[in-house]
């Protein structure tokens, strides 16, 4: 159950399976960093991390021609020395855009993608700088791109979680037979999965990890894995008791799992542990039904959640215990910036045809 479930410790071995195979591929004064992060970030977190930095080496085999026949694993940390900020700059342009040599490939990345793949690259200057293995840092004089908050966070209205809601129920008409049929074989399970996000604001990763022992339906609580790793139990309504209750009687008990999966709560048609991936692509079907004039995703069901929870309760505390953040400011930038209502109220607030008072 939870943490302890199969599901959760094959997940962490492959993950740190995989941390294993990439920190081969790095320079060893990299790798030292990595290492020294293993105790305080996850290892999904750490794999980012060398994915970044390897990036960042082959852009340098790229650009510099004393390196390009060089292996990765080969640099030494004397390169961190010879790079200046103008070289920090360019790479940081670089990643915002950029066009491979045969004009077949391109990649480009948004000031937030940007700052995120800058940060190991910081964490490994401010490293070596601590440990006085170099002297300078150009990390630390360059800009990083300035983000701003964006306050008109996406979420539904109630009349769009019940068009949504209703999508899995009865489909629409630009659906053919073939397509209807199909999701009539996964309606109660589309169903209990949306109406519990919606109900608990879980990550979709979360709910990608449930196994049925996790849910209790005489106390209606479920057991999570946090994002941290760390283990949590939720609370759910009478809503999420009835579609989760029929599912588990239904179309869950017709499944004939694939070995290693039975455990499950959520299942594909292939008798697997629903991945993140499938979660995603059903939100995004059923959501290009019933809202198509927004973007939603599984994140988006989240915030709709943490949204009514805050307006209903007016406690910020609560919403971030409930949501799992660590910092409550996480919570007020997402859920206490503008409400809607305010919006609302504004369209009618101003009549330059009524009298002074």
């Amino acid at each position: 159950m939870g943490k302890d479930s199969e599901f959760y410790k094959s997940k962490r071995n492959h993950q740190l399976l995989r941390l294993r195979e990439l920190i081969q591929r790095l320079p060893g004064f990299a790798s030292d960093y990595i290492h020294s992060k293993e105790i305080s970030a996850q290892p999904s977190t750490l794999i980012s991390y060398c994915y970044d930095l390897i990036t960042f080496f082959e852009y340098i085999k790229e650009r510099n021609p004393i390196y390009r026949n060089m292996e990765i694993k080969d640099f030494k940390l004397t390169i961190l020395e010879q790079i200046l900020p103008p070289d920090i700059e360019e790479y940081q342009r670089y990643l915002e855009l950029d066009v491979s040599a045969d004009q077949k490939t391109i990649h480009e990345n948004g000031k937030k993608a940007i700052a995120r793949k800058m940060a190991p690259l910081r964490g490994l200057y401010q490293y070596h700088c601590k440990h006085k293995n170099i002297k300078e840092d150009p990390t630390s004089i360059v800009d990083l791109p300035k983000l701003k908050k964006d306050k008109n966070i996406i979420r539904m209205n109630n009349y769009e979680v019940q068009a949504i809601l209703n999508a899995v129920e009865y489909g629409n008409q630009q659906m053919s037979k073939r397509q209807l049929a199909y999701c009539q074989r996964t309606k109660a399970r589309d169903l209990a999965i949306l109406t519990l996000m919606l109900g608990t604001g879980i990550r979709v990763s979360e709910c990608n990890g449930l196994d049925l022992s996790d849910i209790d339906l005489v106390v209606n609580t479920l057991t999570i894995v946090r994002k941290g790793g760390g283990q949590d139990v939720l609370y759910f309504g009478d809503d999420v008791h009835k579609v989760l209750q029929d599912y588990i009687d239904t179309e869950r008990k017709n499944i004939s799992p694939v070995s290693g999966h039975e455990k499950a709560l959520f299942f594909s048609l292939q008798g697997k542990r629903i991945s993140v991936d499938a979660i995603e692509k059903l939100v995004k079907k059923y959501a290009g039904i019933a809202v198509p004039n927004k973007k939603i995703t599984p994140h988006k069901l989240r915030s709709t959640y943490g949204t009514a929870l805050y307006r209903e309760t007016g406690d910020i505390r609560l919403v971030a215990d409930v949501l799992g953040h660590e910092n409550v400011n996480t919570t007020i930038d997402y859920y206490a910036a503008i409400e809607d209502e305010h919006k609302k109220m504004a369209a009618n607030a101003v009549d330059f045809k009524r009298p002074d008072q």
